[in-house]
């Protein structure tokens, strides 16, 4: 349906495999008022559309990839597309975003999304060329890489494609676009059940903005602001994601031997200060990124993505592994195969674990790693050993035991950053709609010791400040932007003068009036008529789309969002007691001299289901729901 609202093509393409029938998905401006895009834009229509008892591999369980309107219109850092779906592994609402070109080729074919349901008889590939949908055999790509299929494909289009793990039906196997990956909650297998190896989009259509003179301004000064700034225009240029690993360890955040400790004794060696030195080639970043955080290292003679956080995280501390050679080498071997890093080294870590303590003997050890490149591949075969971790975590503790030290959350494996150090970033994990993810748990972890300096034990104002993070990065997701231009919300001066009294005072005050945050938390959008310093989203959402955009507003699409998200789970079995954390990291302090050093999460959840407007239950309540627009939302 065609937009009064600059930034959208208007259009969202629904393609039904299993008839190959081609049509469009109707999709409002009031919809786009509401939902604005992306993620949110998917849950909607996955709410509409997809009853609650659809299992993530039925035929009926829609794969869902849309754009924000920021989108393929010059904005800095706004390449970003999502993937959303039924997860496998969490049996749960999945979102993953992405990089990549995707996205921009998308809106260049004349759609801001696509709605892909049915299962193909046969391998199959799609190709959208302006509007033109076309089926390919993908007999002779099945079986190949994600270099080998983006290869085969033609050059000029922007590409998704999967690996043999998604073929597979590995729980936790990625879709990739170019070098970046939506790698979380099992995406590829969903593609991989539909028969579908790729899709490929390119055209000649342009998103155009609202107010195009307006809206350049806008970006040029977002621009510059991104690159003035310590995170996003020194830390992470500099050293990319990487970057963390040594303030992780120094403040005992490092998730190390399966989240036993906050530590690695041996973390220099796979420092991002030791990337730079020994193994960078140069850096590089998503289309219109001024930022530029990605690493092109070395593996095998090729010149490849090379890893972040996250991967060096889990397959380095986790499995007390230093061989930082190794670690770049798996990083490219999971792409191609298309498997997320986070999971496979998250159940890895866990599967050495369960080994130890005598649960199931599979001959993996912590420390032992140079078998890992066959077990990558077992897993994305589903061979051997390999057919068992690739399950995950979660399916793994119920067939062996060990629920006390199966990291996860609602199924979805942890991320890098162990919470009993950072007990907001604990929270945001137990709380996320889609598990066990950092920055879909609103990123806390960044206030309580990574950027600002927060108590990370005390539970003051945390649960306010995770309600508040996680509706505004919900938002920035769906209006198309990386998570990263976030960073420009925390003051810089704060960042470049972290001890100074007017800093200590700041952080301080952050923890100290609680009730306050908790009002800010839950104020209306017509108290916040304003666009808040650093969140450059509202002034050019504003530019772009023709809407007026003010930061209530759009902290309420980030709101509107999470619940939507939020019912949608509770339709599917979701309560209170999935809210949840392994008990090592509720029960036991990380520093036995420290016993205020685990995640006090009953009590947070407490907090954070009042100021959410949920019951004790955590269910939304109906004049939440009312307020938001979405009570009779599926």
């Amino acid at each position: 349906m065609e937009s009064q609202y600059g930034g959208y093509m208007g259009k969202v393409l629904k393609i039904d495999l299993s008839s190959r029938k081609v049509s469009t998905y109707p999709w409002t401006d009031r919809e786009r008022e509401l939902y604005l895009g992306g993620k949110i834009m998917a849950a909607k229509i996955i709410s509409d559309t997809v009853s609650p008892d659809v299992q993530p591999f039925s035929p009926d369980n829609p794969l869902v990839v849309t754009t924000g309107p920021l989108t393929g219109t010059g904005a800095p850092s706004s390449s970003r597309f999502n993937i959303s779906t039924l997860s496998p592994l969490t049996n749960l609402l999945a979102s993953s975003n992405c990089g990549g070109n995707f996205g921009l080729n998308l809106k260049k074919a004349g759609y801001d999304g696509i709605v892909i349901t049915g299962k193909s008889p046969e391998p199959v590939w799609i190709e959208i060329d302006d509007e033109k949908v076309t089926f390919h055999d993908a007999r002779t790509l099945w079986g190949k890489t994600t270099g080998e299929t983006q290869d085969a494909l033609p050059a000029r289009c922007g590409k998704i494609v999967i690996g043999p793990a998604g073929e597979n039906l590995v729980l936790y196997a990625s879709i990739v676009s170019q070098e970046r990956v939506a790698g979380r909650a099992g995406v590829g297998a969903v593609m991989g059940s539909k028969n579908l190896k790729a899709v490929t989009a390119c055209g000649t259509k342009k998103a155009v903005p609202h107010d195009p003179e307006k809206a350049r301004e806008i970006f040029k000064k977002w621009a510059k602001a991104l690159k003035e700034h310590p995170l996003t225009g020194v830390q992470l240029p500099e050293l990319g994601t990487a970057g963390l690993i040594a303030p992780m360890h120094y403040n005992n955040i490092l998730a190390t031997r399966n989240f036993a400790k906050g530590q690695f004794d041996e973390f220099e060696a796979v420092s991002g200060e030791i990337l730079k030195e020994r193994h960078l080639i140069r850096n590089k970043g998503c289309t219109t990124c001024p930022i530029q955080c990605g690493r092109v290292v070395e593996v095998s003679g090729k010149q490849v993505k090379g890893p972040e956080l996250e991967t060096l995280g889990l397959l380095g501390p986790n499995l007390e592994n230093s061989n930082l050679e190794l670690i770049l080498e798996w990083n490219y071997l999971l792409d191609e195969l298309g498997m997320d890093t986070i999971s496979a080294g998250s159940t890895i870590g866990f599967a050495m674990e369960l080994n130890e303590k005598g649960l199931w003997d599979n001959g993996l050890a912590f420390g032992d790693v140079e078998n890992l490149s066959d077990i990558f591949k077992q897993i994305a075969k589903r061979e051997g050993i390999g057919d068992l971790l690739a399950c995950g975590t979660k399916h793994l503790s119920e067939k062996y035991g060990g629920k006390e030290f199966a990291i996860h959350s609602k199924g979805l494996e942890l991320s890098a950053y162990e919470p009993r150090r950072s007990v907001g970033m604990g929270l945001g994990y137990a709380t996320s709609n889609r598990g066990g993810c950092h920055l879909n748990g609103g990123y806390l972890v960044l206030l309580e010791g990574l950027a600002l300096n927060l108590d990370p034990l005390t539970t003051n104002s945390k649960a306010a400040l995770t309600v508040l993070f996680q509706n505004i990065m919900e938002a920035a997701s769906a209006g198309g932007s990386c998570l990263f231009t976030c960073y420009l919300a925390m003051p810089a001066f704060m960042l470049k003068n972290a001890n100074s009294w007017v800093t200590r005072t700041l952080n301080k005050s952050l923890t100290c009036f609680s009730s306050l945050m908790a009002v800010i938390a839950k104020m209306p959008a017509w108290m916040m008529p304003f666009h808040f310093p650093g969140l450059w989203h509202t002034q050019a959402l504003t530019q772009v789309t023709g809407m007026k955009m003010t930061f209530g507003r759009f902290k309420e699409i980030g709101e509107r969002g999470y619940n939507l998200e939020r019912m949608f789970n509770v339709k599917r079995g979701v309560t209170e007691a999935d809210d949840a954390l392994p008990e090592r990291l509720t029960d036991k302090p990380q520093d036995p001299r420290i016993p205020k050093s685990k995640v006090p999460l009953e009590s947070l959840k407490k907090d954070y289901y009042n100021i959410r407007g949920w019951d004790e239950n955590g269910l939304p309540k109906k004049e939440k729901l009312a307020k938001l627009g979405i009570e009779g939302v599926g």
